[in-house]
């Protein structure tokens, strides 16, 4: 892909995250403050519409994710799913809270399965995380 290509994918995708991204986050936390789940609901919506559209933006300029970008949402995950887990073990999370919490990690965990399928096909997203040995142990060529 040339250069010029480069920076208008580049410009999609912060467009993308910084319009639904934001606006999805801001309503999530809203959702949160508020203790009402149909707010949060619609924050997670938004994130979801947001990764749609940076895999459309993927799939228009034949790419995948950059590794930025891969480490990015893995910590982003990890980051959601450490507060998640330090709220409810504080009890510090009400009840619309505590399923607000439960849909955005479900659908985050349900995401990355449903991207593998999707871009590698049920067999290539296995062969990504399956490892053929050979007879004496070492990984076939």
């Amino acid at each position: 892909m040339s250069k010029p290509a480069m920076v208008e994918r580049d410009l999609l995708v912060f467009s993308i995250w910084a319009v639904l991204g934001l606006g999805g986050l801001a309503l999530l936390l809203e959702g949160f403050s508020r203790d009402s789940y149909l707010v949060s609901l619609a924050g997670t919506a938004a994130l979801v519409a947001a990764f749609v559209a940076h895999m459309v933006v993927n799939a228009v300029f034949d790419c995948g994710f950059r590794p930025g970008e891969a480490a990015l949402g893995i910590s982003a995950f990890g980051a959601l799913a450490l507060a998640f887990i330090g709220g409810w073990a504080v009890g510090g999370l009400s009840p619309a809270d505590y399923l607000s919490g439960l849909t955005l990690l479900a659908t985050l965990a349900f995401g990355l399965p449903a991207y593998l399928a999707t871009r590698y096909g049920l067999r290539g997203a296995f062969s990504r995380f399956h490892v053929r040995h050979a007879d004496d142990g070492k990984p076939a060529a």
